[in-house]
């Protein structure tokens, strides 16, 4: 129980149990039509989106920083494709083809990410300010593409993204499974993960040291940007729809909570990716309980909170010590 991924899947494994008890066919999964349909596997098509938004706000607090403008840049992204493919009811007819906007997209969120990064590495903003920025600008952004409407998608090839299947699972599932394997490999195989770790340890000596800290900064923030657009891609094409004031809301905290309650420090250097997806599980487990369970819609927020508080308090191992140290002391009295 020492180790860091231990409480998540504690945590994770308790949350499939409750669903268990709660619902006998939960566990259960069937083919239809080629493909494999229960609950665990909406939970994984569900959480593809959360998983790439966390393994991006990974890297940035990794360095110290975060990012509360992924939600944004989600609802940016989606506009944007949405507006190239167009709001044509012919399920066959897209404005500009599907993969000038789908790169478009991604651009786009890459620059908003460069733009983060920017403010934080090189004109020196605390990262919660220049990452408020476009949290607010982003949400106007968004807007003025869908001309304030909710543009309806009807291009049939787009759905693939985020409803579609390949091999029997969903395609978001391969999606966000390819980005995690690179990304785990450059930390691993490479010296990135270790300058990683120095920049988040200590800036100062990282670039006394030779480490290129602003551009290692920079380059976290605009890998964070492309995971969050890449994200609004699929939300949008799993809704088959682009709204730009309510796409991706609340998404940056459950990516915050994914990333800490992984094993993520907040004050940087120590990180865990595989930890951020189980984090991602967990909160995406989390919420399709509190919806299967009939929890009221105005307190799942509130359940929520208290699950995730709960988890970290078990994390802490000052507090851990704390309780250890108040069962002891009366087991020592009754010695003596």
């Amino acid at each position: 129980m020492k180790h860091r991924l231990a409480w998540p899947l504690v945590t994770l494994f308790l949350l499939l149990a409750l669903n268990t008890a709660f619902n006998a066919s939960f566990l259960h999964i069937e083919v239809r039509n080629g493909h494999l349909y229960g609950s665990l596997i909406d939970i994984l098509n569900r959480a593809a989106p959360l998983v790439l938004v966390s393994l991006g706000m990974t890297l940035v607090i990794a360095t110290r920083g975060i990012d509360i403008s992924v939600g944004a840049v989600v609802a940016i992204a989606a506009a944007l494709a949405a507006w190239m493919i167009g709001g044509s009811v012919k399920p066959d007819v897209s404005r500009f083809p599907m993969w000038l906007a789908l790169v478009s997209a991604v651009a786009l969120a890459l620059v908003c990410g460069l733009w983060n990064g920017l403010l934080v590495a090189k004109v020196g903003m605390q990262p919660i300010i220049a990452t408020l920025i476009l949290m607010v600008a982003g949400r106007g952004i968004a807007q003025l593409i869908t001309e304030g409407q909710i543009i309806t998608i009807y291009y049939a090839p787009y759905f693939f993204l985020g409803s579609g299947y390949l091999l029997g699972l969903p395609f978001s599932v391969y999606i966000a499974a390819a980005v995690f394997a690179l990304l785990y490999l450059a930390i691993t195989r490479t010296a990135l993960g270790l300058f990683i770790q120095a920049v988040g340890i200590n800036p100062t000596a990282a670039r006394v040291s030779g480490i290129q800290a602003r551009r290692l900064i920079v380059g976290a923030y605009a890998f964070c940007g492309t995971c969050a657009g890449i994200a609004g891609l699929l939300i949008s094409s799993n809704v088959k729809s682009a709204d730009g004031n309510n796409a991706g809301q609340l998404l940056e905290l459950d990516a915050i909570l994914a990333v800490t309650l992984g094993g993520t420090a907040l004050t940087g250097g120590r990180f865990s990716l595989v930890g951020s997806v189980i984090g991602a599980l967990i909160i995406q487990t989390l919420t399709y309980a509190i919806y299967s369970l009939g929890v009221p819609p105005e307190i799942n927020l509130v359940v929520k909170a208290v699950v995730v508080f709960l988890v970290m308090l078990m994390q802490s191992a000052e507090f851990r010590a704390t309780v250890r140290g108040l069962v002891q002391r009366p087991a020592l009295g009754d010695l003596r």
